[in-house]
Formats: C-alpha cells, sequence, structure tokens
C-alpha cells in the first residue's frame, strides 16, 4: 500500500485532538442507495413545470453546480428540454419518455400480447365515450356532469381519467405495434 501524499497525513498537532465524530458524515448519508446521476434523473423525469436548476438541485438533494451539469447532459439526451434561458429552465421531455415506453413494450411483450392489451385498452375507451355521449375526455367539465348525471366530483373525475389513461395507452400500444423501422414511430392515435 502507498503511503498518503505528505499534505494528507495528520501532524503531531491534528494527532493530538480526538476528531469531532458529530461532525463526520453519517454512513447512511454516505452510502445511499441512489448515485448522483439517478437522483437527477428521477427528479427530471418528474418535472411537471419548468424548473430552474435551483429547483432541481433542492428536489434532487444535491447542489446547484451539479444540477446544471446533469440538466446540460439530459437536455444533450433529449430527456428534458430547456424552456427557457435566463434563467434557464427545463422541463420533461414528454416525448422521450413515450418513446422508452414503446421501446420497453416492444422488448417485454409479443405482438399478439401487445395486440390483446390494445384491443382491451380500445373497449374501455368506447365504453366510457358511449358513457359520456361524447369523443374526447376533455369536453367534459367534471362538476357540471357531475351535478348533471348526480354522481360526486370524484366519481365523474376518476371515471375521465381512465379515459384518458386508456386513450394514452392506447396511443403507446399502436407505436408499440407499428414497424420497428421507425417511420411509424410518431403517428399519433385516431383516438
Amino acid at each position: 500500500m502507498e503511503e498518503p501524499r505528505s499534505e494528507l497525513k495528520a501532524d503531531v498537532d491534528e494527532r493530538a485532538e480526538a476528531p469531532d465524530f458529530d461532525e463526520l458524515t453519517s454512513p447512511e448519508d454516505l452510502v445511499r442507495g441512489n448515485r448522483t446521476r439517478d437522483d437527477f434523473f428521477d427528479t427530471a423525469l418528474g418535472l411537471d413545470s419548468p424548473a430552474t436548476a435551483s429547483d432541481v438541485a433542492e428536489l434532487a438533494g444535491h447542489g446547484v453546480d451539479a444540477a446544471r451539469e446533469y440538466l446540460e447532459w439530459f437536455e444533450r439526451m433529449g430527456i428534458v428540454t430547456q424552456v427557457t434561458e435566463s434563467p434557464a429552465t427545463y422541463e420533461r421531455n414528454q416525448a422521450y419518455l413515450n418513446w422508452r415506453r414503446v421501446q420497453t413494450l416492444r422488448a417485454n411483450y409479443a405482438t399478439e400480447e401487445l395486440l390483446e392489451f390494445l384491443k382491451t385498452e380500445s373497449e374501455r375507451a368506447e365504453m366510457l365515450a358511449g358513457e359520456f355521449d361524447i369523443e374526447a375526455p376533455d369536453e367534459i367539465s367534471i362538476s357540471q356532469y357531475a351535478a348533471a348525471t348526480d354522481q360526486s366530483i370524484e366519481e365523474v373525475w376518476e371515471q375521465l381519467s381512465t379515459w384518458k389513461t386508456a386513450r394514452r395507452r392506447i396511443t403507446l400500444l399502436e407505436r408499440a405495434l407499428t414497424t420497428e423501422s421507425g417511420d411509424g414511430a410518431d403517428l399519433q392515435s385516431a383516438v
């Protein structure tokens, strides 16, 4: 084992004083289970609105300089997009997330399974469209529909959320079922 450099060795005076163990970083903080990159990645994926590097640093529990570096790297990779320049704000790139989900679907499921999932979600979306008697869930006022149908706002919101989720799943499943050439990867769902 090599000797440490002289500036790293404790001198006689430093050896005379016992270290203040309360001032040392706790082992739990040193071994957190997640790497810094993963903390920033998780934070970036959770951005619902534009955030500054300071915001991201606070959410990730790390420094602002590290947040800037990771955000710039994530932007080059397409994970986030820069919204403003001064101050620089970033938001999650939903198109990237959708692409990742499509890739995961293609990798984990056979075509027959994807077709069955698509059938199930299509039936769910059609049933809800018929229930509300409209084409798209965004056309509904939750409070007005709840009052008109004598349902609770929570019930109507839950039904609309289920419908929106089914429509998002249909879009992802249709993209996963397109040819892998990439030509159909950005097709929008008809629903």
